[in-house]
């Protein structure tokens, strides 16, 4: 990991500076809703934004969007041309990507470019560039090979994207005392959630869906906006990533206009495939990615909120990497989950579904196995009634395939 190789090319490329307002987001978990509330506000308010994330479910074409749409493939074949011309030296695959995205970014004369962190934060590729705004989202334990193997060898890894001068916004404050003492180190401006900025579920609380009778308010660094609807992305904590995005666009200064007017149509039109994704029927399927402790933590807080109609069970189709730590992951949903149907994962991170049930010590009773996401979709579909519920978690590579499954992207 370093920087040195993706910013020699930056350089030849000319995308080191971009023209265009930067906000960079990073943080263990809550950076992909985050960048979405960001791009949906931005453009409900005029401009012309560049969305940059990843990883992508079916297309690598996801990762990259111009005005929510995402790019085609000659767009990015020409990126990739042109940063083969420039290297010296080999590049990473997500180099390739930060730097293709940059160019179409400057080539589309976006006016702001949105980059989501891939890992880390002080050594990621995005964090080439010096960013107008940056948000930390959250800390927790992932990555451990690369970040460290404490919350403060972390928190240092992710404040590392904060610049001086700079507005340094924290979704939370429960972050490492390292997070701070970066900041205050690079002499950025700390615009802290619960403190600087904050907000107010007036009616509905605790309620995961969005609707017309659910209703929030925000207090922010000049804004104060009520009547707001909750965010079409499901789940108490996007009242959270919502507000951080709101704090960064006051914080980016740019004249943006944040009325209630405005911020209402983004919330009611954000879209984030994969997490927390409700698809509703008989049988309701929840989706989300939930690849780590602290996300699994989260999510299952949120399937809580949805409460089951007497008699409901739940079913679990997880497949979980084998680098990760498998076992945390599912104990957060243990409690909640009634049948769970282990899907063999492929490719050099991938495991088994009997590999996984060792790691996961399970009742066997409890357990079904699948040689594939998409044939754990089908036992769970065959085994699910009216008034039951499937949950769908684990991996990239375990929501990706259900999604085509469900024939819902």
């Amino acid at each position: 990991m370093g920087l040195e190789r993706v910013v020699s090319v930056a350089r030849i490329l000319g995308v080191d500076k971009p023209a265009s307002r930067v906000i960079t987001v990073g943080g263990t978990n809550g950076k992909g809703s985050t960048v979405a509330h960001l791009d949906a506000i931005l453009r409900a308010a005029g401009a012309s934004t560049g969305m940059f994330t990843s990883p992508h479910f079916i297309r690598y074409n996801e990762r990259i969007r111009v005005g929510g749409v995402e790019v085609e493939d000659a767009e990015l074949i020409s990126a990739f041309e042109r940063i083969e011309a420039a290297r010296r030296e080999t590049l990473t695959f997500f180099e390739y990507n930060a730097l293709a995205a940059l160019l179409i970014f400057a080539d589309r004369h976006v006016d702001v470019a949105i980059l989501e962190v891939g890992l880390g934060g002080r050594l990621d590729a995005v964090n080439l560039v010096d960013a107008d705004v940056s948000i930390v989202c959250s800390i927790g334990f992932d990555h451990r090979d690369y970040l460290g193997d404490s919350l403060e060898q972390i928190g240092a890894e992710k404040a590392g994207i904060f610049r001086s001068g700079r507005p340094a916004v924290l979704s939370t404050p429960d972050v490492p005392e390292t997070v701070y003492s970066t900041i205050q180190r690079l002499g950025a401006r700390a615009v802290v959630a619960e403190r600087d900025f904050s907000w107010q579920v007036e009616s509905g609380e605790g309620q995961s869906i969005a609707g017309d009778r659910v209703r929030w308010s925000y207090r922010g660094l000049r804004s104060a906006l009520s009547n707001l609807p909750a965010s079409a992305l499901a789940g108490s904590i996007q009242y959270r990533n919502a507000s951080a995005s709101l704090a960064a666009i006051e914080s980016l200064d740019a004249g943006y206009t944040l009325d209630e007017e405005t911020v209402s149509e983004a919330l009611r039109n954000v879209r984030l495939a994969g997490r927390f994704q409700v698809v509703s029927g008989p049988v309701e399927w929840i989706l989300d990615i939930a690849h780590n402790e602290p996300a699994a933590r989260v999510f299952a807080e949120h399937v809580r909120e949805r409460v089951l109609p007497d008699g409901g069970h739940t079913f679990a189709v997880v497949g979980i990497l084998a680098d990760k730590d498998a076992r945390e992951i599912a104990a957060a949903l243990e409690p909640l989950v009634d049948h769970w149907i282990l899907c063999s994962l492929p490719g050099p991170r991938g495991s088994s579904a009997s590999d996984l049930a060792q790691r996961l010590r399970l009742q066997p009773d409890d357990v079904t196995l699948a040689t594939s996401v998409e044939e754990g979709c089908e036992v769970a579909r065959a085994a699910a009634v009216p008034g039951d519920r499937v949950i769908v978690f684990g991996s990239v590579y375990t929501v990706g395939p259900a999604l085509q499954w469900l024939r819902v992207y």
